[in-house]
């Protein structure tokens, strides 16, 4: 019987972890054919021309990350398989990779700290089962992600992030369009989501009350809502945002 054919591209930056995906995907009874991708673009690339894209991807990497990679592959290819391995199951990461998933299509997480055996189960399902598999502690997060009680809205989101990069009501108000009141309406959400305005009251019983900008970030980061990679794309988001507002006031 002839070996199942297979061609895999592999969209990793540390050449350490390819080599740990190369040596086991040549454990299984397959005949495979591996690419390396350094960087999401370069990745996006190799992934275009193939016939059926099979992918494993980091998270992070240079150029493009797995999820902005993910997005632009799906675009065009929607029957792309990508298997997700990282080491990070932040909130923020799930909470992106939810929204571009198309309709139907096969994908998969999976945890670098998993063993050999598990990472190499989930590839399979996904690569050539074509089911989706996700990893158990990444549903937890899912989960506490689309609790209505805990997850942040669209609006609530954009309020940490404004908060995060330790934007002034003013600004934020500029930025998104806002009244000061609207803003203080986000904020206020945004607290009650993440339990800070009741550690408020709890604390100022005893004299002693937090800064709730200050302690929605810390909780946030707790949480995994918010990270420093990718706080550095909002950050360039809102230099970009910065310089077009000034070059607006200064023509006005």
């Amino acid at each position: 019987m002839d070996r199942v054919k297979m061609n895999i591209l592999i969209a990793e930056d540390n050449p350490k972890d390819f080599e740990f995906l190369e040596k086991m995907l040549g454990e299984w009874d397959l005949e495979l054919q591996l690419q390396r991708a350094q960087d999401g673009l370069s990745a996006l690339e190799l992934a275009l021309e193939m016939d059926l894209p099979l992918v494993i991807s980091d998270i992070q990497m240079p150029q493009m990350n797995g999820i902005d990679f993910a997005r632009a592959l799906w675009q065009r290819r929607p029957d792309a398989r990508i298997v997700f391995w990282s080491q990070y199951k932040d909130e923020m990461y799930v909470r992106s990779l939810v929204r571009i998933v198309p309709p139907e299509t096969v994908y998969g997480y999976i945890l670098k700290s998993n063993t050999s055996d598990r990472i190499s189960t989930a590839i399979r399902t996904v690569l050539l089962d074509e089911q989706c598999w996700i990893d158990p502690e990444v549903r937890k997060v899912q989960g506490r992600a689309g609790h209505a009680q805990t997850a942040l809205s669209d609006i609530e989101y954009e309020a940490l992030v404004d908060i995060s990069l330790g934007l002034t009501d003013n600004l934020i108000a500029q930025r998104r369009y806002l009244s000061r009141r609207g803003v203080q309406s986000r904020l206020n959400s945004l607290y009650s989501k993440l339990g800070v305005d009741q550690e408020q009251f709890q604390a100022e019983n005893v004299g002693d009350a937090f800064n709730l900008r200050n302690r929605a970030v810390a909780v946030a980061l707790r949480r995994g809502l918010v990270n420093a990679f990718e706080l550095k794309h909002e950050e360039e988001e809102f230099q970009s945002w910065l310089k077009r507002f000034r070059a607006t006031r200064r023509t006005s």
